[in-house]
């Protein structure tokens, strides 16, 4: 077989290829629990997030990037903390919305050979070399997803939180769409499965699609703040796992 010219150099890649030795299987089990533990530590005491999906391909001058930007204000104001990808695009336009109105801006920051950067609205961020921790993560602290105009990565997020969602994995949080034109033909997919009884009904419930930002925070405060009777959390640090709660 010859060898394809774009070649697979990440660690991921090579332990999904196939089997792998015992020993080098083992070791990768360890490197993940590593970079779990990271991520566990770095941002146990962020509070509650508001998790803002979307493409690195948009730039400032995009309404799609101006809209993201509102949005992660108005998540700001909220109380919430906004949580993304840590790049540019969508994932920069929402922490940077936060940080500049005086809200907390954190990124969980992939780690790919074509290096993406943070981007510099962020507060704190934490390099992932692993797509799947990394998706673990950004599901892990919020209570709300809000899914912005994107593409393949955006889609494998929509519906990863929406499957942890529907098999009760995590609890209802909300699932916001945001921009129906440019979402438009998966929201006729998803009415397709429906009709064709692969999705229940109910299933739809699950999503809100919405054109409006006073209506998307309108429905942050009624599906996550009344809902879930969400404070700011008060977890205090432990000393002897030398935790703090520096915002560095």
């Amino acid at each position: 077989m010859k060898k394809h010219k774009n070649k697979l150099i990440t660690n991921e890649s090579l332990f999904i290829r196939g089997p792998l030795s015992r020993f080098k299987e083992l070791i990768f089990t360890f490197k993940v629990q590593i970079n779990f533990i990271k991520a566990f530590r770095k941002l146990h005491f962020i509070g509650p997030c508001v998790t803002v999906f979307g493409s690195a391909r948009f730039t400032p001058d995009s309404e799609h990037y101006q809209n993201a930007e509102k949005i992660g204000a108005e998540i700001s104001k909220l109380g919430f903390t906004v949580l993304t990808g840590g790049g540019p695009g969508i994932m920069e336009a929402a922490n940077k919305g936060a940080f500049e109105n005086g809200g907390y801006s954190v990124g969980c920051n992939i780690v790919l050979p074509r290096e993406q950067k943070p981007n510099p609205y962020l507060h704190k961020w934490i390099d992932i070399p692993y797509f799947f921790v990394r998706k673990v993560v950004l599901i892990k602290y919020s209570y709300a997803f809000i899914v912005m105009p994107g593409g393949v990565g955006t889609l494998d997020e929509l519906f990863e939180a929406l499957t942890l969602i529907q098999t009760k994995v995590i609890k209802n949080f909300p699932i916001i769409i945001f921009d129906s034109e440019y979402h438009k033909e998966l929201c006729h997919h998803i009415k397709i499965m429906v009709e064709n009884e692969s999705i229940s009904p109910e299933d739809m419930k699950l999503l809100y699609v919405t054109d409006s930002i006073p209506d998307l925070v309108t429905h942050l405060e009624t599906h996550a703040i009344e809902k879930f009777g969400l404070i700011k959390q008060q977890i205090k640090p432990k000393w002897w796992f030398f935790e703090n709660t520096s915002k560095k």
